[in-house]
């Protein structure tokens, strides 16, 4: 049951709001690197590359470049760029929905660690056609991606950012996350918390 003291929600994207599936992703690069699906797994965890191009420390270029050599690929960027992509399985409806219902009760905004190819893609091929210019934005009062901020959850300036510019009370908030270590460093700033465990819970906690 939603606190009555809250009056902002803070919705991460991945595994909350969109459907996610690193593994789509680990196959494809397994499929074109010929290495096997563990192999493609331990560098994809171990190889510092992949947080740096979320924090936007590399660009587009340079992050494919990364990935030719981490996974040892002779491809074109497109090729590339549809193995990155293939986390990224689609973004319920009724989530859209539910997103531009609640802005008429509370300031909702999106914090997500993300980066410029996945961001494309989601504006480009997952958000359904209005006319209009097709962007996350609009689902939002404001939203927040990691590697135009050049930073990260968990780290706190992040949310220290986003509570800040937009005078935001801790105790008035709510973050809403499926990465434990995401929900941790909120709970620290005295942010209060959902670790989405579900795809449907959001929905269920809405009542949506």
């Amino acid at each position: 049951m939603l606190v009555p003291s809250v009056k902002n929600l803070i919705f991460d994207l991945g595994g909350v709001i969109l459907d996610l599936s690193v593994d789509h992703t680990l196959q494809s690069f397994a499929k074109l690197s010929r290495l096997p699906k563990e192999k493609v797994q331990d560098l994809y965890v171990s190889t510092p590359g992949f947080l740096e191009y979320e924090k936007g420390l590399i660009d587009d270029d340079t992050f494919r470049g990364f990935v030719r050599q981490t996974f040892s690929i002779q491809a074109d960027d497109a090729s590339l760029d549809e193995c990155w992509n293939a986390m990224l399985r689609g973004i319920p409806t009724v989530k859209l929905e539910l997103l531009l219902r609640l802005q008429n009760e509370f300031r909702v905004f999106l914090l997500s660690n993300t980066n410029a190819i996945h961001l494309e893609y989601i504006n480009g091929h997952m958000l359904p056609k209005n006319g209009k210019e097709n962007s996350l934005d609009r689902y939002f009062h404001k939203a927040y991606y990691s590697h135009r901020m050049k930073k990260r959850k968990p780290d706190a300036e992040i949310f220290e950012q986003v509570l800040e510019e937009n005078n935001l009370m801790p105790e008035e908030t709510l973050f809403l996350d499926d990465y434990a270590v995401n929900i941790e460093g909120a709970k620290a700033l005295g942010i209060k918390t959902i670790h989405v465990t579900s795809p449907q819970l959001i929905l269920d906690y809405f009542h949506a």
